[in-house]
């Protein structure tokens, strides 16, 4: 018995972030978190379940992964089965178009495109929301990838009420575009799971986060709907710096951004007192997003060059589509 399926899915980036987790084996946060999907990075995932396996089997960009990676998605694979009452194993064949050096999370599109691919291969018939779930439980935000665009992830309190949704923007997101600065690609000395563990636990500081999180939420919601990207803009700013701030907080304290993460935000002021609205967020590590109106992207990256090396610049639009079954 051999059954197949094949998916496609993007990355995406928070604009309202989740710092923390309520339930570490749920994968449940302590915040709602609010994303755009990313046209130019994107995973394709093949699940082929055989019974002729008798264990997982995991190819990454055309080669095998070693036991750590390995256990990992085996240990995901069985809430796959539990899911589906199944006991086949499968081989998985995916493939990253995430450029190493963007310094972006794949597991999101990771995520999203085996949730999707195994849906398909085993006729789950999962609706979008409980794609979301099952994505979830391999990446908290892969949760937001099976959704184009703007998508909201409600923490939920449990497996069945932590889920994304889409946002409806009336196409606005096709006007918007995202710029990488890449400052660096090396290994984080925090990792992201550490650094929302640690903050979470000891961060002066965290729960002043948690006590304006619903309000950025709200706000960017209002923005999104009214299309008012300087509102936008300035909530996710402010939203992207407190994040990072209660990692000051914690003990002991630590930073993800460097001196030329400064220098990118800089760029960014600069822009905007030159007439070229644009709003930097940065991630657990000290590369710069900065979200950009497609109109004005091209005279925005023409600023970053005069500071930043072109192989430092990634440009991506926002993709209006969700998760897709390739056939």
């Amino acid at each position: 018995m051999v059954k197949s399926g094949k998916a496609r899915a993007h990355t995406n980036i928070a604009l309202i972030k989740y710092w923390g987790k309520a339930d570490e084996s749920y994968i449940i946060p302590m915040n709602n978190s609010l994303s755009v999907t990313l046209e130019r990075f994107y995973t394709e995932t093949q699940v082929t379940f055989d019974a002729s396996l008798t264990e997982d089997q995991l190819i990454l960009n055309g080669e095998e992964v070693d036991a750590k990676e390995t256990t990992k998605i085996q240990k995901y694979m069985d809430i796959v089965r539990d899911v589906a009452a199944t006991d086949l194993h499968a081989k998985i064949e995916s493939n990253n178009f995430v450029p190493t050096a963007a310094g972006l999370a794949s597991s999101a599109s990771a995520y999203a495109a085996l949730a999707a691919a195994c849906n398909e291969a085993l006729q789950l018939g999962l609706s979008s929301k409980d794609l979301s779930r099952l994505a979830r439980r391999g990446s908290g935000s892969a949760s937001r990838s099976i959704y184009g665009g703007f998508a909201e992830w409600e923490k939920g309190q449990d497996d069945a009420t932590s889920y994304a949704h889409a946002i409806d923007a009336n196409d606005w997101e096709k006007d918007l575009s995202m710029i990488f600065v890449v400052i660096n690609n090396q290994s984080k000395k925090v990792s992201s799971r550490s650094g929302m563990s640690l903050t979470r636990e000891t961060s002066r500081f965290y729960q002043y986060w948690l006590d304006h999180v619903d309000q950025d939420l709200a706000e960017t919601k209002e923005a999104i709907k009214n299309k008012d990207f300087k509102h936008l803009g300035e909530v996710i700013e402010a939203n992207g710096l407190r994040m990072h701030a209660t990692n000051l907080g914690a003990q002991p304290p630590f930073t993800y951004l460097v001196q030329e993460s400064y220098d990118a935000m800089a760029v960014v002021h600069q822009c905007r007192e030159a007439g070229l609205p644009s709003y930097f967020t940065m991630d657990a590590g000290p590369n710069v997003k900065v979200l950009v109106e497609k109109k004005n992207k091209q005279a925005v990256v023409e600023q970053f060059l005069k500071e930043f090396d072109e192989s430092q610049i990634i440009v991506s639009d926002i993709i209006s589509t969700g998760v897709e079954i390739i056939k």
